[in-house]
């Protein structure tokens, strides 16, 4: 008799998809109706038929976001890597990075790396306490500094890693789990192709939680965006959904805006007003295009 359960899809190399069954990674097939369908990719809760030795995947069950890069579905949140020092902190960047990732209805955590590097009266911090203010969840990093607030925030959740070169994301995994690079660069040297050619997606424990080895919006394109979509993507922006004279109000050159008025009352930085601005003006110039 055939036993059916739910897993999600850790691993996919080529037509082979891995699922964490009773504890173990388990290499498991697709069944041939699944052409019809939805095929798996990494992140995905499938249902499983059992039958005689082996698992065969049935149903892939609906997903609430997916990416293209990594390929990857149910992202629970996008860590957004930036440091303080060398790369300096950059609003135009994290914000573009931010809006980003709202769009594709993930959530971002905002980590901030080489801490101490930096005064902790440095001017920068009010910065990002900008950040805090508007309801994002920060976390500091550096040395010295304890990983607890991190892989408690990994925790139960799929997480992808972004964030500008050189911002600290290689040793920011070090610290969470030393075996993280280890894993990825074996299988790079198992695959023996090259990662251009082979298809390969894979989520690690880290914690509690699982971490995609491939990174997330490494372009900064918003071709695909659309301008009335992200207008109340920034968390400090959507309480004022509908307060604006004009329905589809993009907070640019409209009159009785809500959110302009929020930045006069020093509700909402000017900084984040002006930074929103910008992506509007680059969604429209790149669809010109």
């Amino acid at each position: 008799m055939s036993q059916m359960i739910k897993a999600r899809c850790i691993k996919h190399i080529s037509n082979h998809y891995s699922f964490i069954i009773d504890g173990v990674a388990t290499v498991v097939k697709a069944s041939g109706k699944l052409r019809l369908g939805l095929s798996p990719m990494v992140g995905d809760w499938c249902e499983l038929v059992k039958s005689q030795d082996e698992y065969v995947i049935q149903k892939v069950l609906p997903r609430f976001n997916q990416l293209i890069r990594p390929s990857i579905a149910n992202v629970d949140q996008a860590m957004v890597v930036t440091s303080l020092f060398r790369p300096d902190f950059s609003e135009i960047l994290l914000d573009r990075q931010l809006m980003l990732i709202a769009y594709e209805n993930i959530e971002p955590v905002i980590i901030i790396t080489k801490c101490d590097l930096v005064a902790a009266d440095d001017p920068v911090f009010e910065h990002v306490r900008i950040y805090e203010k508007a309801g994002y969840t920060v976390l500091y990093t550096g040395k010295g500094y304890e990983s607890e607030s991190i892989l408690n925030q990994l925790a139960g959740k799929i997480s992808v890693l972004t964030g500008q070169s050189g911002a600290g994301k290689s040793a920011l995994i070090n610290r969470l789990d030393s075996s993280f690079q280890l894993q990825t660069q074996e299988t790079s040297k198992a695959l023996n192709r090259g990662k251009h050619t082979t298809r390969h997606v894979e989520l690690h424990q880290v914690g509690e939680g699982y971490l995609a080895d491939t990174p997330g919006f490494s372009s900064l394109s918003f071709a695909h965006c659309d301008e009335h979509v992200c207008a109340y993507l920034f968390k400090e922006f959507a309480p004022y959904v509908g307060q604006c004279r004009f329905r589809n109000c993009l907070h640019v050159n409209e009159p009785d805006c809500a959110i302009k008025n929020a930045v006069l009352s020093k509700k909402i930085a000017q900084s984040r007003l002006e930074n929103y601005q910008e992506i509007i003006a680059l969604i429209k110039e790149e669809k010109r295009v």
